[in-house]
This record gives C-alpha cells, structure tokens and sequence, in this order.
C-alpha cells in the first residue's frame, strides 16, 4: 500500500467565479488538482478532502448549511477518500487529518487546493513540521489579489512568495506536469 496520501484543501464552491469569494485561477487548479487526484488514485495513494465550514452561520464564506462549503464537482470525494471538516487554515488543527493519516501509514503527503497564502501554506508547513515529506503541486492551487496598506498584491505575486518560502523552508514546490511525470 501506498504511503503517499493527496490532501485536497477547501477546493469549495464559495472560491469559485460565481461564489462569494471568488479565487483568481481557480477553475485551472482545479483542473490541475483533479488530474493529480486522478494520477493518485491509480498509484493506490490515499486521498483526503478537506473542507472548511465556519463555525458561525453568518460568516461570509464558508458559512455551514451553504452550497459554498461543497466541494468543487471536479474533485468532489468518492467512495473511499477521507473527508475531514476543519475551521481553522491548518488543516490539522482541532481535526482528524493527523489520525487519518498515522492510520494509512503516510509518510508523505501532496497538497492541493487554496488559498495558497492561508489554509495551503498553514497545511503545508504544519505537515513538514509534524515530520512528513512535503510535496505541494503550486498550480493545483489558487488564491485572490490582497492588500497590505496602501499597497495592492496581485494574486500572481502573493502565489509566488509563498511557494517560494515553502520550497525554500519545507518541502518540494512542484507543477502538475512535473508531478505526472
């Protein structure tokens, strides 16, 4: 059996054009995460969705009973994946993500899925720090421009710094094509 796992991180309907928080990329990552997905399922790798639900029903993304917090129909869970609910940007914080991944036998995980300044850099680097070998597939992840005072970051710069910080400190950085390869 593998132990490899691909963990799916909030790729939910509010990111998406028509959704309350709408992702620059996110139909391409998408894409890019279901044929690592696909790729995966082949090799026998175990497959984890995480989704966010906030915890008060009036949040504005991700509010509990909405059809934001389904999956994106591309990489929606199958029989047999996993499907752990968080409510923080790590996904292993006050979650089962850690268990479900000691009871596989996974060693090294591939991350996918947004925002990759929040919940896919939280996740990443909480898994190189609880001792896993990171992979994260950066164009299978998505995020938004962000202001920071005066100034606008486009989502293009805000991607790169932080995969950039996370080949540099944590684990490997890596396209869809070189991870099919």
């Amino acid at each position: 059996m593998s132990k490899r796992a691909v963990v799916i991180v909030d790729l939910q309907k509010d990111y998406l054009g028509s959704g309350r928080f709408p992702l620059v990329g996110i139909d391409a990552a998408a894409a890019n995460a279901a044929r690592v997905v696909e790729a995966a399922r082949r090799k026998g790798d175990r497959i984890v969705h995480v989704h966010h639900v906030a915890r008060d029903a009036a949040s504005p993304l991700f509010a509990p009973g909405t059809d934001g917090i389904q999956p994106i129909s591309a990489v929606a869970p199958q029989e047999g994946d996993a499907v752990v609910v968080k409510n923080y940007p790590n996904s292993f914080r006050d979650t089962t993500l850690r268990e479900t991944l000691q009871a596989a036998g996974i060693e090294d995980v591939v991350v996918v899925g947004a925002m990759s300044d929040v919940c896919i850099d939280a996740t990443a680097r909480a898994a190189a720090d609880l001792g896993y070998g990171l992979t994260v597939v950066h164009d299978a992840c998505a995020t938004r421009d962000k202001a920071f005072g005066d100034s606008r970051v486009p989502a293009a710069q805000v991607h790169a710094s932080i995969m950039a910080a996370l080949e540099f400190g944590y684990g490997k950085v890596t396209t869809t094509a070189e991870f099919l390869a």
